[in-house]
């Protein structure tokens, strides 16, 4: 068959489905109910039958085609389902990814919080068994102290005991009658019956108590200190045999302390001349380490009722001090023209066997105290008013009282203190005063004043000094030494007043046509028994015609202190001193005087701890 031929069958199927079609799709056809008729069917032709295969190739193609549209839709169909199915398995895998990320993160945080619950189970252990240590120390800290308490504790202050029991002794090759202390000023010459005897005294009179009374009020702190011994004798106090000795007021003072380094105590404490340790603390005296009560020759000091006020600023210290004043006077062919006090009043509780001046004003003290990182260091000012009360009319004839007027003098001078480690193991110490009535500041109490020959009092020049060097080997055993000088210059005045017979004599301290003749030469005892101190057989012989007034002495002392026992139980130690004494007089008539002294201490205290 040829092209053309196909294509014109091709086109006859074509428009006779189509025609087909249209019928189907137009209005039914009339159903009929007549029998049909069976006719006989024709014969095809060639070309029919070509036509009718190709109408029913064409029919089995467009059942194939409408089988294929099926399955492709069945197939979109199932491709859509899937693709849900896959979007929802996706989001279902998103969620199980989020949740197998977050149950990775739980469980490594879980993992590190198991290595972190172990190793805080294993520092609790390690913390329990420090624990259980800690709290068995603690429990022993505690029982300790219940059982052997620090301190006291009452309505709000801390109550602190303190202080030592000791037995001490001190040999002299020249006799003073003198417990502990030591007079240096009363070493005999040679022409004093004590200076031929020798005299070893033992005391527990040191024994020291002590109390520290502290409460803490917030902004400011209250301190109240006292410190006592039984270095003190009353009227009826003897070494005979109950040893009735009466308390001594050491220091009895009362503090309060600001926040800012404002401190002001009041009450019976150290002067402010003494050397301290650290600023100027109250408690912080730096005394040389001897068993003499009375230190060493050269050294400032003194007890007694002050005000205080002191200001720290950084390491420097800033203090003033008002003192009670009291006059250490001597003097040679003083005129009867004058007083200075009187003997103490017994119903004003002052020793009537005592002499007290009459004072017009406090002594005034201020110092500066430095404390940089090595060292200690002082400097300061003293001053002095010195009143009595003198009668012009003393030398008329006959002699009157009239006109009789007060007079004051003013005194005083200047102090340094250093201290500084020259190696770990030693300390050196140097301390100078000097001035004009500042003898009572010294140890060994030389004169403040002497008397112009009118009456009026005249300030004595005197210089003071101490040189320490204290070693400290380890901690149970301390050495030391010190080196220390005092003098008082001569101080005279030619008297115009009064008779004929005294114009032209020299009045004051020491002069020089006093006579000191007999200041070497031994005499008989003074006086017989007349049931009194100082009779006989307690009246050894002093010498005539000796003035002797002091111009210096001089101390050096060496020593060692041992500690036996030093713990939570207090401290043990022993101590051993020995110190050579010279008191020179100033040249009068026949020379000036010599004396000596070698002195032996030693000392067994008890301390509490």
């Amino acid at each position: 068959m040829t092209n053309q031929r196909k294509a014109a069958l091709a086109a006859m199927l074509l428009v006779s489905t189509v025609s087909m079609q249209a019928q189907t799709a137009g209005t039914p056809a009339k159903t009929t109910t007549k029998k049909a008729v069976k006719k006989k069917a024709p014969v095809e032709s060639a070309t029919e039958r070509e036509l009718r295969e190709l109408r029913e190739q064409m029919l089995n193609q467009q059942g194939q085609i409408n089988a294929l549209k099926q399955q492709v839709a069945d197939r979109d169909a199932k491709l859509a389902t899937a693709a849900s199915d896959a979007q929802a398995a996706n989001a279902s895998a998103a969620a199980a990814t989020a949740q197998a990320q977050s149950v990775s993160s739980s469980l490594q945080q879980n993992n590190e919080a198991v290595t972190a619950l172990s190793s805080s189970v294993t520092d609790l252990k390690n913390s329990n068994a420090g624990l259980a240590q800690t709290i068995s120390d603690t429990k022993k800290d505690i029982t300790a102290a219940m059982e052997s308490p620090i301190a006291l504790h009452y309505k709000g202050v801390t109550i602190t005991p303190g202080g030592f029991f000791a037995l001490e002794s001190a040999y002299r090759t020249r006799a003073l009658n003198a417990d502990i202390n030591t007079p240096f000023n009363a070493t005999p010459y040679q022409g004093a019956g004590q200076a031929h005897t020798s005299e070893l005294n033992l005391s527990g009179r040191p024994t020291r108590p002590t109390v520290l009374v502290e409460g803490n009020a917030g902004p400011f702190k209250l301190l109240g200190y006292l410190e006592a011994d039984f270095q003190s004798a009353g009227v009826t106090s003897n070494d005979n045999q109950s040893n009735s000795y009466t308390l001594r007021q050491r220091q009895a003072f009362a503090q309060v302390a600001l926040n800012s380094g404002l401190t002001v105590t009041g009450g019976q404490m150290w002067s402010l001349v003494t050397e301290t340790k650290k600023g100027t603390d109250n408690r912080t005296e730096n005394t040389p380490l001897v068993i003499d009560h009375q230190y060493n020759v050269g050294f400032s000091w003194a007890r007694q009722a002050a005000l205080r006020v002191q200001q720290k600023i950084g390491i420097t210290t800033i203090a003033a001090s008002l003192e009670n004043a009291q006059i250490i006077y001597s003097a040679t062919n003083a005129n009867a023209n004058f007083f200075i006090g009187n003997a103490g009043a017994g119903g004003g509780l002052y020793d009537q066997l005592a002499n007290y001046s009459s004072n017009v004003a406090p002594d005034i003290i201020v110092k500066a105290a430095f404390d940089p990182k090595v060292g200690h260091y002082e400097i300061g000012g003293l001053a002095r008013f010195f009143r009595d009360r003198y009668y012009p009319g003393q030398t008329n004839t006959p002699p009157t009282a009239a006109g009789g007027t007060n007079d004051t003098k003013t005194g005083g001078g200047f102090f340094a203190n250093a201290r500084f480690p020259i190696t770990h193991y030693v300390d050196f110490g140097v301390h100078g005063l000097a001035g004009t009535g500042v003898g009572r500041y010294g140890t060994s109490t030389l004169p403040d004043v002497t008397v112009h020959p009118n009456g009026t009092l005249a300030p004595i020049k005197g210089y003071q000094g101490l040189v320490s060097i204290e070693l400290h080997p380890n901690k149970k055993l301390d050495l030391f030494g010190y080196g220390g000088g005092e003098y008082a210059q001569r101080t005279v005045y030619v008297n115009t007043l009064g008779p004929a017979a005294t114009i032209g004599r020299l009045v004051g301290y020491a002069p020089p046509t006093a006579s000191n003749a007999g200041c070497n030469t031994e005499t008989l005892p003074t006086s017989t028994g007349n049931g009194f101190a100082g009779g006989a057989p307690y009246n050894p012989g002093t010498p005539a015609s000796c003035l002797g007034a002091t111009r210096a002495i001089f101390e050096g002392t060496a020593g060692y202190t041992y500690r036996f026992y030093n713990g939570p139980r207090g401290r043990l130690q022993y101590t051993l001193q020995y110190s050579y004494l010279t008191r020179t007089g100033w040249v009068g008539v026949g020379g000036a005087p010599k004396a000596t002294n070698n002195m032996v201490f030693t000392s067994l205290r008890y301390y509490l701890p």
